[in-house]
């Protein structure tokens, strides 16, 4: 019996997981949820999961739940995180918060000793140095959930990795893949949200429609996998069915391919390296009839670029770019800026930051820099 702890439960990530744990109930077991402020999802995960600990954001939401569950000990804040990603009984976490704010109890499950199915993009991003260094001396592995390094991860297990020309992330295109650049440059937060394969939180729906993610997953991918950024390359593939793919130095592409449901890659990295009979429908084929392909925009989709740049710059800079997109992704959400700011920000940001970017030593430096970038986005909108 393999014990979980669930870093976002509520999220699109959290419930696939869950899903995936009720689907298995002889092979796992849900020791400790985190979840934000969302009871009305949580309470029924409560009921059905009868996890240890359960932490929420506020005080007085730990303390309403604590009087409904007495049998559960509830925290809060990011010590509440913490916790549950330290939970003593539990093998695995998977890290499934939303933005930077998931990389510090991931960080703290590593160093506790826990093997991490990883969902989070920014705790890569943001300090990728310092956390695969921590997995290293911890000893624990660090399986992604992301549909595309999870395609990576499973197609490098056919040849060994010194043999590897370079890694292939697929990308939707998103909801503007065919739109014109003076269009993208108006669109609306309801057209940006229409996502045309992906059923996804608005932050990465949004990110997906930049193309950003596929940035952020650029970086991603040169920690998990230790690839350059000249050795990883985007492909854009409307179906979404190839999930990614590696080529090695024979010319050999090896491609992973499955109906997109994310509880595919969940139920791999929770059973690595077993594979469990899925009771998820296989993917057909002659049904789909057709797979197509064609080169990313880089000027339709400026983010792709912005983050070579991160990548290449190192440091602080990868940090940076997630904290200035997180920001000004906030404010298209509420209305407070238009589709073509987050881009335009997210460099104003870099630009800025560029002569005084320094080396990354520790989980403080890159918080540090992610805090002051935050409030240079937020100067730039203004």
């Amino acid at each position: 019996m393999k014990r979980l702890s669930v870093l976002g439960s509520t999220g699109s990530i959290g419930t696939s997981t869950l899903s995936v744990v009720e689907s298995f109930p002889d092979r796992y077991r849900v020791e400790a949820l985190a979840a934000g402020v969302n009871l009305e999802v949580l309470r029924p995960q409560i009921t059905t999961h009868r996890p240890s600990v359960v932490a929420v954001r506020h005080q007085e939401d730990a303390a309403t739940l604590a009087g409904e569950f007495p049998g559960t000990r509830f925290s809060w804040g990011p010590e509440g995180l913490e916790e549950v990603a330290c939970a003593e009984a539990a093998h695995t976490v998977v890290a499934a918060l939303v933005g930077s704010v998931g990389l510090a109890p991931t960080l703290a499950a590593i160093r506790a000793g826990k093997n991490v199915a990883l969902a989070n993009k920014e705790t890569l991003v943001v300090a990728g140095d310092v956390v695969m260094a921590a997995a290293a001396d911890a000893g624990v592995d660090i399986l992604p959930v992301d549909s595309e390094h999870n395609a990576i991860h499973q197609a490098l297990r056919v040849g060994p990795t010194d043999r590897v020309k370079r890694l292939i992330l697929t990308a939707s295109g998103g909801p503007f893949r065919t739109w014109s650049a003076e269009k993208i440059g108006r669109a609306t937060l309801e057209e940006t949200l229409n996502h045309p394969t992906w059923k996804m939180g608005p932050k990465i729906t949004v990110d997906s429609a930049t193309m950003m993610n596929k940035g952020l997953e650029i970086i991603e991918a040169h920690h998990l996998f230790g690839m350059p950024s000249e050795a990883i390359d985007v492909l854009v593939h409307p179906q979404s069915l190839v999930h990614s793919l590696v080529e090695y130095v024979d010319g050999t592409l090896m491609a992973q391919l499955s109906v997109n449901d994310m509880r595919f890659p969940i139920m791999y990295a929770l059973a690595w390296p077993d594979r469990l009979p899925s009771p998820l429908p296989a993917l057909d084929l002659a049904q789909v009839a057709q797979l197509t392909f064609e080169a990313p925009d880089p000027i339709r989709f400026p983010a792709l670029r912005l983050a070579r740049q991160a990548l290449e710059a190192g440091g602080e800079m990868p940090a940076v770019m997630n904290a200035a997109n997180e920001v000004v992704v906030a404010a298209f959400l509420e209305g407070a800026c238009g589709f073509s700011d987050i881009t335009s920000t997210v460099e104003g940001v870099m630009d800025r930051w560029a002569p005084r970017n320094r080396p990354l030593t520790d989980l403080e430096q890159a918080l540090a820099a992610d805090d002051e970038a935050r409030h240079l986005a937020r100067e730039h909108l203004r």
